[in-house]
């Protein structure tokens, strides 16, 4: 039989965690409002998740729906931002093409984050030869321009959007482990982690339990960054005709496509180029917010 104290510690030992966990996600969602740039940013990409999801909805016309009385007509209210040289409409073609930019470069960011935390806790923590020659192969892919390296290795393996997906990963997974690891080594001396370690506790309690919440803040802010410089690496690489191939609605790829024709549509080209840099802009504005949010929230 439990005696008072026992029963008033299990029924009360998961109250703090609820208590302190949705006060602390409010005070890191009104400080990153608290300022109009961040404010802004998480305002952008909210609204470019929220066409992303509802695009087929608002669009118009089909990606691909060529519309021979209409070409390259300039803005107007029946096109709100003109139709290209092949008379597919604009505000159409960057409403859908939001889906699939974000979504791959939104897989490719969470698929790199979690392949960088893995394997920064584990080498972080264990450290010694692992560690040593890991991190040199990972500063070998450090040293070439993220541009660049997925160039040579789209080249390698030939462009399509799961290639696409898997250079993303590749390319942004050691600058996430760095960024754990720093943040392991900084935390695996202390307290906290040395009685766990003592009691016994398996290296999976260790890493995943004990040290990956003090990474998550640090973590949460390099997401955010991966997410806004992956957008901008899958816009490059349609831009060069590397990346996802036509007639997919890509940004890149319209930008690339409608260049030629900027004298007869520069509409054709100036919507999808600000798509780009709004939610690029737009992303980086909010992930300045969060880490001034959760430095305030620790």
């Amino acid at each position: 039989m439990l005696d008072d104290t026992s029963t008033s510690l299990a029924l009360s030992g998961p109250a703090p965690v609820i208590s302190t966990a949705i006060p602390r996600w409010r005070h890191v969602l009104t400080t990153v409002y608290a300022r109009p740039a961040s404010a802004f940013g998480a305002t952008v990409v909210v609204l470019f998740l929220v066409i992303a999801v509802c695009g087929p909805l608002i669009a118009p016309y089909g990606a691909t729906q060529q519309i021979a009385t209409a070409m390259r007509q300039a803005p107007s209210g029946q096109h709100l931002f003109g139709t290209d040289r092949l008379g597919r409409d604009v505000f159409s073609r960057v409403i859908l093409g939001t889906r699939d930019i974000i979504s791959l470069a939104g897989l490719g960011t969470v698929l790199a984050v979690a392949a960088g935390t893995t394997f920064g806790l584990f080498s972080g923590y264990r450290g010694g030869l692992f560690d040593e020659v890991l991190f040199r192969f990972f500063d070998s892919l450090l040293a070439m321009p993220a541009l660049l390296l997925a160039l040579l290795l789209l080249g390698t393996i030939g462009p399509s959007r799961d290639s696409v997906l898997g250079v993303i990963v590749i390319v942004y997974t050691p600058i996430v482990a760095r960024v754990v690891r720093s943040v392991v080594l900084a935390v695996k001396p202390k307290g906290f982690v040395e009685a766990v370690r003592v009691q016994g506790e398996t290296l999976f309690h260790i890493l995943f339990r004990e040290i990956l919440p003090s990474v998550f803040p640090a973590l949460a802010v390099e997401g955010a960054l991966r997410f806004s410089y992956a957008i901008f690496l899958v816009a490059s690489l349609g831009f060069l005709g590397v990346g996802v191939q036509p007639p997919n609605p890509d940004w890149g790829l319209m930008v690339s496509e409608s260049r030629n024709y900027v004298s007869l549509t520069p509409w054709a080209l100036y919507f999808p180029a600000g798509a780009i840099s709004l939610l690029v802009i737009g992303v980086n504005l909010m992930a300045d917010g969060l880490k001034r949010a959760l430095q305030s929230a620790t």
